[in-house]
């Protein structure tokens, strides 16, 4: 058998471990899911209402809206979970449709109107990753 022909099975087969290998990374990086509405105080509810890069509230400290850091900015589906009319928790879509939890950074600022902390204010998600 000559070098080439001995060396062509063992590319395929590195080339199939490395592309199973991919498929299966990809899939531990799964989405979230979506939050249902339980019923009660808490509300579920879609929104596009945020304070993004481009918006000047999303740079002003006084502002009470929310801010959203995210590559889609408010481009794709956005639904939160609010209690008693306080919004809490907000989940996005990818470009795929899938859901991510987006996370609450600290944002300890006067917010308009208010001598207290942005900790009673508004919020400032950030997309993961």
């Amino acid at each position: 058998m000559s070098f080439e022909n001995k060396l062509l099975p063992r590319i395929a087969a590195l080339s199939a471990m490395a592309s199973a290998a991919l498929l299966i990374g990809a899939g531990a990086a799964t989405a979230d899911d979506w939050p249902s509405d339980g019923g009660g105080a808490l509300s579920v509810y879609e929104t596009k209402d945020f304070a993004v890069q481009p918006d000047p509230d999303y740079w002003n400290p006084l502002s009470e809206r929310n801010r959203l850091t995210s590559p889609f900015g408010t481009s794709t589906r956005i639904v939160c979970t609010g209690f008693h009319g306080v919004q809490q928790d907000c989940w996005q879509a990818d470009l795929d449709g899938n859901p991510h939890k987006l996370n609450i950074a600290p944002l300890d600022v006067p917010y308009a109107g208010s001598s207290g902390t942005g900790h009673f204010g508004p919020k400032h998600y950030l997309y993961p990753g």
